[in-house]
Parts: structure tokens; sequence; C-alpha cells
């Protein structure tokens, strides 16, 4: 349902600042790991399967990817081409190269998202957000919601911060410890900061230390990868306070083996995000 001038701008007004994210770090201050497209090295990425393998894993925070089909409604997918992870190109073959934002709603809809990665989750579709909201919701999770490529979708931002009011993500139980928006488009979570300051957010990207204190003032986290990352990095990000007064967090991806969680965990990350969260788990303890 198309929300009214009036409902849209309803829900862009921000609730009452908070004192900053909640959930920064797991049990006696080790890393959260998060479920990078869900629980993505056990099931097909980006699906309802793979949050629900989380949950059943026990994994409380899952990351998702954000796109716009060619008729506005969201979807959650990572690739800005639907190619890799769906029977695309045999039930369109004329249209290559399958970009998202090429088609509509109803026709993602119809496309097998689960049998690239194994017979048994054929079938399985990819999600619009509010699906996705919906089962995270269901299951109690808590989501790192990434904008993909925000410069494919001019005010991808707004429409995010749409749904999620409308799914009910934003109020003060969602916002004050459920929910952090991230993107590699600076500009984009600038954009999101400016429409609701409650919300936290996270830049992914490792901006050169002497550029931090500007990145912190629209944003909570910075999230590099941690190829890039050391001690002396997270420390400098760490040293600084964020867009709601509490230091700046670091969660590092794509991480999916046990010295590499030990690694990062020694360097002092906040969370880490993996498409293997058990063996993360187990790793650092």
């Amino acid at each position: 349902m198309a929300a009214t001038a009036a409902g849209v701008t309803a829900l862009l007004v921000p609730a009452p600042a908070h004192a900053g994210p909640a959930a920064a770090a797991g049990p006696q201050g080790t890393p959260l790991v998060i479920a990078h497209r869900g629980a993505s090295a056990y099931a097909p990425e980006n699906t309802l399967a793979a949050v629900d393998t989380a949950d059943r894993m026990g994994f409380a925070w899952v990351e998702n990817d954000v796109q716009r089909t060619r008729d506005g409604e969201l979807v959650v997918v990572h690739d800005d081409s639907l190619a890799r992870t769906t029977d695309v190109e045999q039930r369109f073959p004329g249209r290559a190269p399958w970009k998202v934002g090429d088609f509509t709603a109803a026709e993602i809809a119809t496309l097998d998202a689960g049998s690239w990665f194994g017979g048994q989750w054929a079938g399985a579709r990819v999600p619009t957000l509010r699906q996705y909201l919906r089962r995270v919701d269901d299951n109690g999770q808590k989501l790192l919601l990434e904008i993909k490529k925000p410069e494919l979708y001019p005010g991808i931002e707004r429409d995010t911060l749409r749904v999620l009011g409308e799914e009910g993500w934003l109020d003060r139980r969602h916002v004050h410890g459920r929910l952090v928006v991230q993107s590699f488009g600076a500009d984009s979570i600038r954009a999101v900061h400016e429409q609701r300051p409650d919300v936290t957010t996270g830049f992914l990207g490792t901006p050169a230390v002497a550029d931090l204190p500007s990145y912190a003032a629209f944003t909570d986290q910075i999230n590099p990868s941690h190829t890039s990352l050391t001690a002396e990095y997270v420390a400098a990000v760490q040293a600084l306070k964020g867009a709601h007064g509490k230091r700046l967090r670091v969660s590092t991806w794509t991480v999916n083996d046990a010295a590499g969680a030990a690694r990062v965990a020694a360097f002092g990350v906040d969370g880490i995000i993996t498409n293997n969260p058990d063996v993360v788990r187990d790793a650092v303890g």
C-alpha cells in the first residue's frame, strides 16, 4: 500500500534521541557475532531460510542487503544483478545483464533463489524487505541492514526508512537495540542520519584516521574489511565519539575462519560479520 505524503512525513519524524547503540558486544566483552546475509554458509544468502537457520543456530543478529526494483519495491539481494543467486537467466533469457532495477517486484517474486545453493533449497524466493523484516521480528532477531549501491537508487534511504517505519522498526524498542543501518556510501549514511537522527548507523569501509572525525558526525560505527584492519586502526576509531555521543564501534567483515576471528578479536573489535557464525562464536568464546 502506498503511504500518503503525510504518512511518510510522520514516519521520518525522529523519536527522542538516544544515548547510542545498544548491544555493542557479546557476553563479557567478546565481539558480537553477526550472521552475514543470514547464516549464508548453510542456507542461500539473504533468504528467509538463511534468517531461520541463523535463528536455529542461536544468533540474534543478521545482516542483509537492500536494493530497489523497477517499480519501487525494496528487495533483499546482494548483487545488483540477479544472475548469480537466482534462475533469472533461464526464466528471462533475453534480459541480460539481469539487473535488479530492471525487473518488477512481481517478476522477481517468481525466481528461484535457492537451487543454486543446493537442491533442498529449491523454491526459496528473493524476499521483499517487508517480508524479511517480519521474519526477523517473528524470530526476535536484530538487523544490520545494508543499503546496497545507493548510487543506483536515488532516494532509497527515504524508501528504506518508510518501510522500516511502516513495519514497526522505527519504534523505541527497535531503534534502541535491534537495528543498525549501514552502507558503503557516506552520503547515504549521512542522509539516513539527517532523516532519522535516532537510528544507529554504520559506514562500511576504512576511512583514513585523519578523516574519522568527519565520519563521527553522522555515524556510530566504522565497519571495515578484516583485510584492512590493524589493532592501531581499531584503537583510533574507538578513541572517538560517534553521532550519539558514545565511542565509535567497529564491526569487521567477512571473517569465516577461526584464525581470522581470533586475530580480529585480539584487535578489540566490537563485532564480527561472518558467513560461518558458529565457527566464529567458537573461536572467540
